[in-house]
């Protein structure tokens, strides 16, 4: 049994404290907002985010960092990637972090400003090497985990001792971790999968069935292992949860919000429009696609459907013509 602390009391971020507490562990969310914390210490409910959802008597909430933090020697970082710098340079500069506590990233994205991926940009600012920092990542729509259904995920560290630490303190009856050394292969699939879940949202927005679906899968799981392999990740990720894995179920489950929104601006909707569906939330692939293909662009990788949403969300094309212009490409070799 390890203490956890798990930063960020969203539905994800609260569904991984109640796997680590369902594994035997004690743990500590912390929620910002008072009224969260407040519902899981006295309700063992998340409310707000769970429903219903019974939490472990093992998990406790707490809106204090300091007390979420003390004694932890496991870190989970489930904050929005566009707030977890910020938060953590506020943890970094009380001195909250344990001196060797191994720090979990469940964010998926790369900070536009910098280009870092978030296992960097977490050793970056906490100031630790990256063999402290892993990533937990794969299929796991967060629902069906708090429902105690059967899922598996990948612990991804640089560490193997440390991966297999975590993976020991995650692994619950119903939740199955594997370890992976490739970080960089876990992060960009975890990245683009959200870019690839909006494009296959926006096609089943637009009416188009199972073929076109498929299609979207293939060829954006095959432009996500192009980008993946320019910056050094080992193919067999892209197979494997983390790639495929997570693909699949992101891009179509309707409990995916990247691909329910994806849905919204294929029927016609602004992202605005969009946004207010899913409680004013913008999903993340529409912030992630403009990192995606800049980074792209910065090492020579061809990516047409990332080029779409792109084009979709922040360039004001027409979803029809840019559809139609994906089809229309010149014809290549598989």
């Amino acid at each position: 049994m390890v203490q956890v602390a798990v930063m960020g009391a969203g539905s994800w971020g609260t569904t991984v404290a109640k796997v680590f507490a369902d594994a035997g562990n004690e743990v500590r969310l912390w929620a910002r907002r008072d009224e969260v914390a407040d519902d899981v210490r006295n309700n063992h409910r998340n409310s707000a985010y769970l429903g219903d959802i019974v939490l472990p008597d093992s998990l406790t909430g707490t809106s204090d960092p300091a007390e979420a933090l003390d004694g932890a020697e496991i870190v989970v970082l489930g904050v929005p990637s566009q707030s977890l710098r910020g938060n953590l340079q506020k943890w970094k500069e009380q001195d909250l972090i344990g001196a060797d506590a191994s720090l979990v990233s469940l964010a998926k994205g790369i900070e536009h400003s910098s280009g870092l991926r978030m296992s960097q940009l977490i050793s970056e600012v906490a100031d630790v090497p990256s063999e402290r920092v892993a990533v937990l990542t794969g299929p796991n729509l967060a629902r069906e985990v708090a429902e105690q259904q059967p899922a598996a995920t990948v612990v991804a560290c640089s560490d193997m001792d440390r991966a297999k630490l975590i993976q020991a303190a995650v692994a619950a009856p119903y939740f199955r971790p594997y370890t992976n050394t490739d970080v960089i292969g876990c992060e960009i699939a975890g990245t683009c999968k959200n870019v690839i879940a909006l494009a296959a949202g926006i096609a089943a927005g637009m009416g188009f069935g199972d073929n076109t679906a498929a299609t979207v899968i293939t060829r954006g799981l095959a432009e996500t292992t192009r980008l993946a392999l320019e910056v050094g990740a080992d193919a067999r990720t892209l197979s494997g949860l983390a790639g495929m894995g997570d693909l699949v179920a992101t891009c179509t489950s309707k409990l995916s919000r990247n691909r329910s929104f994806g849905e919204r601006l294929g029927k016609g909707e602004s992202l605005e429009e969009a946004a207010k569906a899913t409680k004013g939330q913008v999903a993340e692939g529409v912030v992630s696609s403009q990192s995606v293909f800049e980074l792209a662009g910065k090492v020579g990788v061809e990516m047409p459907i990332t080029e779409a949403v792109v084009g979709v969300c922040h360039e004001g094309a027409d979803v029809q013509q840019v559809m139609m212009g994906l089809l229309g490409r010149s014809r290549k070799a598989e």
